[in-house]
C-alpha cells in the first residue's frame, strides 16, 4: 500500500494533483458547451492567443494572468467581429487570428531578456505549481464552474438556437460574450499547470467523450467532469512511474478514452442495426 501511495508523498506531486482536481471540473463543464456549440477551434485559437498577452504583461510588470485573460478575450471578440462583418467563415478567421497572435507572442518573447521559460507557458509546469498558483487557479476555476452550473440551461438554449433563445427573453448577446469571457478565464486558470498548447485537450476531450456516451445533457455534464478528474488523477499517477511530464500524459489518457468511447458507440450502433 505504501508503494502505491508513494507518488503522493512528495509535495510537488500533491500540488500537481490539487491543481488538476481544481481546474478539471470547470474545463470539463465548459467543454460540453464548446462541443455542442461547435466552438472547438475557438478554444484552440484562444489558448494559443494568450501568449502575447503573457509577454506584454511581463514587460509591463503586471500579473501574467491579466495579460493572458485580456489577450484571450481580444482574440475571441476579434474573431466574432470579423466573422460577423466579412464573408470569411469562422474557422478561417480563427486560424488567421490565433496564428497571428501566437506569432506575435513568439516575436515579443525573443526580444526580451527574461528567466520566464517559454516551454512552461506552452506545455505547463505542473510539478512546479506553488500555493499561489493553487489559490489563483482554484478561485478562477471555481467561479467558472459555479456560473456554468447555475446558468447551464440558458447557455444550452443559446447554443442550440440563439434566435429562439432571444425570442423567449434570454439575453443572447450577454450569454455569447459571457461564454467567450469564461473561455478566456478558464484558459488563464490552466496557464500555470496544463499550459497553452495542452489546455485544448481539457477544453474539448471530456465533453466529446461524454457526448459519445450519453444522450441527456445533464448526464453529459456529470460524465465530462468524472472523465476529466479520472484522467487527471491517472495521468499524474502514471507520469511518476513512467518518468514523463504529467500534462502530456493526461492528454494521452484523454485521447485513449475518446477512442474507446468512439469504438463503443460504433459497437452499439451496429448492435441496434442488427436487432
Amino acid at each position: 500500500m505504501e508503494t502505491l501511495l508513494l507518488p503522493f508523498q512528495f509535495p510537488f506531486m500533491q500540488n500537481a494533483l490539487w491543481i488538476t482536481m481544481l481546474i478539471a471540473p470547470a474545463a470539463a463543464l465548459l467543454s460540453c458547451f464548446l462541443v455542442l456549440k461547435g466552438w472547438s477551434l475557438m478554444g484552440d485559437a484562444t489558448s494559443h492567443a494568450v501568449l502575447p498577452g503573457v509577454v506584454l504583461a511581463y514587460m509591463a510588470g503586471i500579473p501574467l494572468i491579466i495579460g493572458a485573460f485580456l489577450a484571450g478575450l481580444f482574440c475571441a471578440l476579434a474573431t466574432g467581429f470579423i466573422k460577423d462583418n466579412s464573408r470569411v467563415k469562422q474557422d478561417t478567421v480563427m486560424g488567421v487570428v490565433f496564428s497571428g497572435m501566437f506569432g506575435l507572442g513568439i516575436v515579443l518573447y525573443t526580444r526580451i531578456e527574461t528567466d520566464l521559460h517559454l516551454d512552461h507557458i506552452l506545455f505547463g509546469n505542473m510539478l512546479g505549481v506553488g500555493a499561489a498558483d493553487l489559490w489563483t487557479s482554484g478561485s478562477i476555476a471555481g467561479a467558472v464552474a459555479l456560473i456554468l452550473v447555475l446558468k447551464w440551461r440558458d447557455i444550452l438554449a443559446h447554443a442550440f438556437d440563439p434566435v429562439q433563445a432571444r425570442m423567449v427573453g434570454l439575453a443572447s448577446g450577454t450569454i455569447h460574450y459571457g461564454l467567450l469571457a469564461i473561455l478566456s478565464a478558464t484558459i488563464v486558470a490552466m496557464l500555470s499547470s496544463v499550459g497553452i498548447i495542452l489546455a485544448i485537450a481539457f477544453l474539448i476531450a471530456p465533453g466529446a467523450i461524454a457526448f459519445l456516451l450519453t444522450r441527456r445533457f445533464a448526464a453529459m455534464l456529470a460524465m465530462s467532469v468524472v472523465v476529466a478528474l479520472v484522467a487527471g488523477f491517472s495521468g499524474i499517477y502514471a507520469s511518476f512511474w513512467l518518468d514523463s511530464a504529467p500534462a502530456p500524459t493526461i492528454v494521452l489518457i484523454l485521447t485513449a478514452v475518446f477512442l474507446l468511447a468512439l469504438g463503443w458507440q460504433e459497437v452499439r450502433q451496429k448492435a441496434r442495426v442488427g436487432e
